[in-house]
């Protein structure tokens, strides 16, 4: 099965096909670890203004792929945009997360006024970086899910628990089914008109997925995600889509089932092992490298590689990491797993096996 096309082979490996050599890209690779994206950022002065601006946003993309040739491009955006296209105002302070003004545990949705056209430069970047890309790399879009992204509308910010967002799903379902169901329409349309732009699959990123009990993981979770699938497929039946519930653990066959997501990307935290014997059969998985062995490096390194490369004998694999890559990781630990992954095959950096 691994020999069929070599045009686009992480494009094949989400669509079913499993191959010897299984296709990697890493969760943020285009980000701080590189010096070339520092440079890039401090010139622009911040991420809003790079993630804005068409042409850094599309080099920052490139950059990854022209260093490593990775087998995906992940867009440079973040999950934050769809809010501020839904009237927040967003904000990146030096050295702290983001914010989004006005947070809805004090303000109602209605209270905002949207701003859809503050994507347009999102859909400008994607038409860039896919006129640019080499023909065998696959060009990933992407967004939030809906709980995630009420995480932030809701408190303002990133927080360890979400217990403001928690206790509002509890206390005012309708109040707070009403966010998430902004955000799933949002989600919709802006995924489709990055597909339409030029991406040729997307990741749904579920990052506080984890801090849920199981019956408001399938209310918030699992639900949101299933109808974002389902229209998006309505629109769009061949563009495959990742589903990335991080911290989901013993819950993760359910959300595979039930969502129709066509691939599943595992956290760190999850056996491999465990993840092949549980999931559905032939589902496409993505993963789960922690990015802290990937820090560390040597033989530590290459045993978590080995690891995970064994651990999916039959099932298609794409090489990832658990979650993003932090910006201390070494250049040279990258290097490494490429080499790992794609062993005799490797060539160097920058190469295609």
């Amino acid at each position: 099965m691994d020999a069929q096309t070599d045009s686009k082979p992480l494009l094949d490996v989400l669509k079913g096909q499993r191959r010897a050599r299984p296709p990697m890209w890493l969760m943020r690779q285009a980000g701080r670890y590189l010096p070339e994206y520092r440079a890039l950022r401090a010139e622009k002065g911040g991420f809003l203004a790079l993630a804005t601006d068409p042409e850094a946003a599309a080099e920052v993309t490139l950059q990854p792929i022209r260093r490593f040739g990775f087998d995906g491009a992940i867009l440079f955006s973040d999950i934050l945009m769809v809010p501020w296209a839904l009237g927040q105002d967003l904000t990146f302070g030096p050295g702290e997360g983001p914010r989004l003004t006005p947070r809805l545990v004090d303000h109602a949705l209605a209270s905002l006024q949207p701003v859809p056209e503050r994507l347009a430069p999102v859909y400008a970047t994607v038409r860039r970086v896919a006129a640019a890309l080499p023909a065998e790399t696959t060009f990933l879009g992407f967004a939030g899910s809906p709980w995630t992204v009420a995480t932030y509308m809701v408190a303002g910010q990133g927080s360890r628990d979400q217990a403001e967002t928690r206790s509002m799903a509890y206390r005012d379902p309708a109040a707070f089914g009403a966010i998430i169901d902004a955000i799933i329409a949002s989600t919709v349309d802006y995924l489709a008109a990055q597909i339409d732009a030029g991406v040729e699959a997307v990741q749904l990123f579920d990052s506080w997925a984890g801090t849920l009990s199981p019956a408001q993981f399938e209310r918030w979770v699992i639900a949101p995600n299933a109808a974002i699938v389902s229209a998006l497929k309505a629109r769009h039946p061949d563009t495959p889509i990742i589903g990335f519930p991080k911290g989901a653990g013993g819950k993760l066959p359910a959300y595979a089932r039930e969502t129709g997501v066509d691939a599943l990307g595992l956290d760190e935290t999850v056996d491999p092992a465990w993840a092949d014997a549980n999931l559905p059969e032939m589902l496409p998985v993505q993963g789960n490298l922690d990015p802290l062995a990937l820090i560390a490096g040597g033989a530590a390194l290459d045993s978590a590689v080995d690891r995970i490369l064994a651990a999916f004998p039959h099932r298609p694999h794409i090489f990832n990491l658990g979650h993003g890559i932090d910006q201390h990781t070494p250049i040279a630990h990258v290097e490494q797993v490429i080499a790992r992954v794609r062993g005799s095959e490797a060539g160097g950096s920058g190469a295609h096996g």
